[in-house]
C-alpha cells in the first residue's frame, strides 16, 4: 500500500498539483488523498470505497489505473491471507451468535398488526387533545353568536 501511495504522491508532486486542487477536482477530501498517499489503509472502513478512490486518483494523475488496482488487489490478498484461520472462525461464530440472538421481524407496511396499531399512548393522548380543542372552539364560537338564548344580530338601521 505504501508503494501505491508513494507512486501517487510522487506523480502528483511532479505534475505540480496540490492536494487541495486534486481534492477539489475529484470531489474527494484532501485528507482522504493524504491518507491514501501515506498508505493509511486503517482510516477506511470500506475497502471498496478505498479502491474506488485509488482508481479515480490514478486516472486523474494520468497513471494506468488498472495496473494500480491490480497491485492494490495483490496487496489486499496478501494482507488478508495472513489473518489466522482460527481468528476468522471466532469472528464467524460471534457473528452467528449475534444473528441468532437478534430477533428480526419483517412485515409489510400494508399489513396491520394489532401490536403496531398504536405504538405509544402519546398518539391516543394527542388525538383526544385535538378533539377536545375542536369541541371547545365550536362551543366558544356558538357562545359568541348567542346572547341569553337569543341570536345576536347586527342591524345598521334603528
Amino acid at each position: 500500500m505504501n508503494e501505491i501511495g508513494n507512486l501517487l504522491k510522487s506523480t502528483r508532486e511532479v505534475t505540480g498539483i496540490s492536494l487541495e486542487e486534486a481534492g477539489n477536482d475529484l470531489e474527494i477530501k484532501p485528507v482522504i488523498l493524504d491518507n491514501i498517499e501515506h498508505g493509511n489503509m486503517g482510516c477506511f472502513k470500506d475497502i471498496y470505497v478505498l479502491k474506488d478512490y485509488i482508481k479515480s486518483y490514478a486516472k486523474y494523475l494520468g497513471l494506468d489505473s488498472k495496473k494500480i488496482i491490480n497491485e492494490f488487489n495483490d496487496y489486499i490478498f496478501e494482507y488478508t491471507s495472513k489473518i489466522p484461520v482460527k481468528e476468522i472462525e471466532e469472528k464467524m461464530k460471534e457473528k452467528k451468535k449475534l444473528e441468532e440472538t437478534a430477533e428480526i421481524k419483517i412485515s409489510s407496511p400494508y399489513t396491520t398488526d394489532d401490536n403496531n396499531k398504536y405504538k405509544s399512548k402519546s398518539y391516543i393522548f394527542l388525538y383526544i387533545l385535538v378533539v377536545i380543542l375542536v369541541a371547545l372552539a365550536i362551543f366558544w364560537s356558538v357562545k359568541q353568536i348567542t346572547v341569553d338564548n337569543k341570536v345576536a344580530t347586527t342591524s345598521s338601521a334603528r
